[in-house]
């Protein structure tokens, strides 16, 4: 065995992640939850932060203290330290000085997982400017919030990984989601130039593109109404339905476990050669042929 093949082992012993920080915004609930649950088995330390409360044009419920408190009970269960606080990824200086004190309580940031977002159902010509404030402002100025602090930590250390969560759309269009869509988009080339700016630190930056994921965010009663046309769509018809949207046989809506899984990987050293990747987390959804959803006959 090599020298390298030794460390590899030793490490794979300790957890892909032994040693590590990892930061996560939206860490209350649903995908984020999963990311801070599998980095913290893997032997990292967490920090993370979610708002706690609805935001104002969101049409779902938003994530509690109380899954606040219980994905810190997870991490600590596991036997990781875990750095917590309620507050939104719109405040610039709160979530600065929250980066920063992860790096001193903790040691280090060594992971980002900007994870944060929102999405709202809402034909383009009724989108109000609060509507799309709102989630362009959670979605791409709020992972500029995020990852601005981590990387000034992190030039310093000359090392570090950050994953921005994308989607399919961030790639391709969708029903109603003008403004997502948008927000999507602009956070892959953010990331782009992120990988370029930084390389030269050590420090990869990449992104994820899920697809339907079965969470709070995709299964609620406003997309099962939009999805369906109807109000008594269940979790049942999301995942039926959410069939036809992967290649991959029998594939429903993804468990947030799929996309924490890659984004471990993405963050690990068996990754070491990436940076500036959009990677599909999509059950093959992006190579599906499109099909025109309203054609014209007349």
């Amino acid at each position: 065995m090599t020298a390298s093949e030794a460390a590899s082992s030793a490490v794979a012993d300790r957890g892909r992640h032994h040693g590590k920080v990892a930061l996560i915004s939206g860490g209350a609930r649903g995908q984020g939850r999963e990311i801070a649950r599998l980095l913290a088995s893997q032997g990292a330390d967490i920090a993370l932060f979610d708002l706690c409360a609805q935001p104002s044009t969101s049409q779902y419920a938003g994530a509690t203290e109380a899954d606040l408190a219980e994905t810190v009970a997870i991490v600590e269960d596991l036997g990781r330290r875990c750095l917590s606080r309620v507050l939104d990824v719109r405040d610039h200086e709160a979530v600065a000085d929250f980066v920063g004190e992860a790096a001193s309580r903790l040691g280090a940031v060594d992971i980002v997982c900007a994870n944060a977002g929102l999405v709202t159902w809402v034909p383009f010509l009724e989108l109000t400017p609060e509507q799309w404030g709102e989630v362009n402002d959670i979605n791409l100025t709020g992972v500029f919030n995020t990852v601005q602090p981590a990387l000034r930590h992190m030039v310093e250390r000359l090392s570090g990984s950050v994953v921005i969560t994308s989607s399919v759309n961030g790639v391709e269009p969708g029903q109603s989601i003008a403004h997502y869509t948008a927000s999507k988009h602009a956070v892959l080339g953010l990331m782009k130039n992120l990988a370029l700016e930084f390389g030269p630190y050590g420090i990869r930056v990449n992104a994820v593109m899920p697809s339907a994921v079965n969470t709070v965010m995709g299964n609620n009663s406003t997309n099962l109404k939009w999805i369906f046309g109807r109000d008594d769509a269940t979790e049942a018809d999301y995942l039926a339905a959410t069939r036809q949207w992967h290649v991959l046989r029998n594939q429903p809506a993804l468990r947030p476990e799929d996309v924490a899984e890659t984004i471990s990987w993405l963050c690990s050293d068996e990754a070491r050669h990436l940076t500036g990747v959009q990677l599909p987390v999509d059950a093959g959804h992006l190579v599906l042929p499109g099909f025109n959803h309203e054609p014209i006959t007349e």
